[in-house]
């Protein structure tokens, strides 16, 4: 389990972008996600308990700012471990399986040992229990119609387990039935309007196929028309009354792969990301919002490396 494919290449990624970032800020924002772990060694949301999802985010964001230390992954390990058996859907599998590669990688404990097989065949036969008949993959088992974002975290599990993507041809029609005039995808058949996410989600799905570039020639134009001329940061598509900070990082992400960063207006995304920093070092979602979280802290600190990417 290895090789990330997708998510190693994200992650070297933005950890060269976030070297290029002023100390200080770098340096907030690892603070602020180390003073979220739990004493049970995970890290949760703004409410409740630890949880894997918020875990995996909280550890992505200290691996890209170099700061994943042995003493955190030892404690975060031990929730990790607690919750192996209780993945119930495909964002479960996909925290679980690259907190355990972050963990490692780190020097960590390796949680698998000898049940690497074991453990990719139960993964494999759970993700192919949410595969619905147009070919995608569903938020949850048994449903009537596929999710482009549910879809692409399938394949990347599949790419965690060193597992080849069942019937990519399906998944490709899936795509493009997805896709809308303005060229950018919707998350369900029903929507008529695209958005950021599932545009990034097809995108990134389409490059793990090899397939057509015609099928994402568009993604581009639909992803440059949700930037707010007012906010600086893109919305979630074109009806959503604001700005947000996961669809700037989905779309200035996904920009980026198709080679178009100069679609954007830089200089206002990066003002709109730096307003929602916190005292704390954390992020927030948007304008509206009053309160950081760890996963918004990883899209902005993820923002503001792919911006200073950009222009290094």
């Amino acid at each position: 389990m290895s090789d990330l494919g997708y998510l190693e290449r994200l992650h070297l990624r933005l950890a060269a972008g976030v070297a290029c970032l002023p100390d200080g800020r770098v340096a907030a924002a690892r603070g602020f996600l180390a003073s979220c772990q739990r004493s049970d060694g995970g890290f949760a949301g703004r409410e409740g308990e630890s949880d894997l999802y918020y875990t995996a985010f909280a550890l992505r964001g200290l691996a890209i700012t170099g700061a994943l230390q042995l003493d955190v992954c030892e404690r975060a390990a031990v929730f990790v471990r607690q919750q192996a058996g209780m993945p119930v859907n495909i964002i479960d599998f996909v925290s679980l399986l690259y907190a355990v590669r972050l963990i490692q990688a780190a020097g960590g404990p390796d949680m698998w040992g000898e049940q690497q097989t074991d453990l990719a065949d139960a993964v494999a036969a759970a993700l192919e229990a949410h595969r619905s008949p147009d070919g995608g993959y569903a938020k949850k088992a048994g449903a009537a119609m596929g999710s482009t974002y549910h879809t692409f975290l399938a394949a990347l599990v599949y790419g965690m387990i060193q597992r080849p993507l069942p019937e990519p041809d399906r998944i490709a029609s899936f795509l493009k039935n997805r896709l809308r005039d303005d060229g950018g995808f919707v998350e369900l058949p029903v929507m008529k309007r695209s958005g950021a996410n599932p545009t990034a989600a097809a995108v990134a799905l389409a490059g793990m196929l090899d397939a057509a570039a015609s099928l994402t020639r568009g993604a581009a134009d639909a992803l440059a028309a949700l930037q707010s001329p007012v906010e600086g940061g893109f919305h979630a598509n074109r009806s959503a009354p604001a700005a947000d900070l996961l669809s700037t990082f989905t779309a200035l992400l996904t920009l980026e792969e198709l080679g178009a960063m100069d679609r954007a207006n830089r200089d206002a995304a990066r003002r709109f990301v730096e307003s929602l920093a916190t005292p704390s070092g954390g992020f927030r979602a948007g304008a509206w919002d009053d309160q950081p979280d760890v996963e918004y802290t990883f899209y902005g600190l993820g923002s503001l490396a792919l911006l200073a990417g950009a222009t290094a």
